[in-house]
């Protein structure tokens, strides 16, 4: 039983020690240089429109690089520019009306007010006098009027006076000119309109999809035709900076790298033309740790995720590629950004 034992704790040391595999140190000749080994990582972004429409353009393919900015794909606008004639034409519409408003009234206008109320006031002191004459005449003959005559020049007298009463209220109205409150309605109104517009023009902008900083395109999606959506992204972008080589360090050698030690990075590819980097992050938490084992022996198989970025200016490394590491202990930087 106790020979069993023995050998499954030895499989389990063995099988961690390849897992950390090529992660873990390695000491050279020279004591002050830390060997590590990793493998390339960058960051992804997958885009995607904010809108739903056809895809009509398509502008770069796999493998293409992209600058900040650039236009990447686009969607049919048509639709679009429809309604923001539309609603640049309401917007002239409502322009108009609240110049008629600030305006006030036209001269012409309040002449022909005071028309309306001559001639009301005409037909007013027609009616009177009418009503007056028939009252004289039914004091003089007894009875000559009948009450029926009387009543409708009455009628017509009460009409000309209220008639008369209407046109000196629209003549005081156009002199005074429009309520201060309908033109700031006049002018409400037109801001809504300008906010529709603006918004339109906002999702017509949006049916270009732009890279949001330099990469590299990874992923085509999507083709011309297809329905985009925000939930369907278009391309996958490889950003390539910043970039670095993601390793593992034992715990015995993790008191020996601190961040912005210098660092230099080699590829099989290109193994006589190191890169520079430097140390920028230390995990603080061990990976491989065993959950029910902690003896002296298995403690030291536990290793620690290292990032060492690099200045990849001729772009030479890609995402996954297996790199050797070669960390500096006698001499380290502060390098900008490094965070532990």
């Amino acid at each position: 039983m106790n020979k069993g034992l023995i050998i499954i704790a030895a499989a389990f040391v063995i099988a961690v020690t390849v897992l950390a595999g090529w992660s873990l140190v390695r000491q050279q000749d020279n004591p002050n240089t830390l060997e590590l080994f990793g493998n390339v990582d960058i960051r992804q972004v997958s885009l995607a429109f904010n809108g739903s429409e056809r895809v009509a353009e398509m502008r770069v393919q796999e493998g293409d690089r992209v600058e900040a900015g650039q236009v990447l794909a686009t969607l049919d606008t048509r639709t679009l520019a429809l309604q923001i004639a539309q609603a640049q034409a309401q917007i002239d519409v409502q322009e108009q009306v609240l110049l008629r408003l600030k305006n006030g009234t036209r001269p012409e206008e309040v002449d022909q007010a005071r028309a309306d109320v001559a001639s009301a006031q005409a037909d007013a002191d027609l009616a009177a006098q009418q009503l007056k004459r028939l009252l004289d005449v039914e004091k003089t003959a007894d009875k000559a009027i009948s009450q029926q005559d009387l009543d409708s020049a009455r009628s017509r007298r009460q009409v000309a006076e209220a008639q008369l009463k209407n046109r000196k209220k629209a003549l005081r109205l156009a002199v005074i000119g429009p309520r201060e409150e309908d033109i700031a309605q006049a002018e409400a109104q037109l801001d809504v309109s300008k906010a529709e517009l603006a918004l339109l023009r906002h999702q017509i902008s949006l049916a270009e999809l732009k890279a949001p900083m330099n990469a590299i395109v990874r992923s085509r999606l999507l083709e011309p035709g297809d329905m985009a959506s925000p939930q369907r992204p278009v391309y996958a972008l490889a950003i390539t900076d910043p970039k670095w080589v993601r390793a593992y360090v034992t715990e015995v050698d993790l008191g020996r790298i601190k961040p912005g030690m210098s660092a230099r990075v080699t590829t099989d590819s290109h193994p006589d033309q190191p890169i520079r980097g430097h140390v920028g992050y230390i995990s603080s938490v061990a990976e491989f740790t065993p959950k029910i084992v902690q003896t002296e022996e298995l403690r030291t198989s536990l290793v620690y995720e290292v990032r060492i970025f690099v200045d990849d200016a001729e772009d030479r490394l890609r995402l996954g590629m297996p790199a050797t590491v070669r960390i500096s202990l006698d001499n380290h930087r502060d390098a900008p950004g490094a965070a532990q």
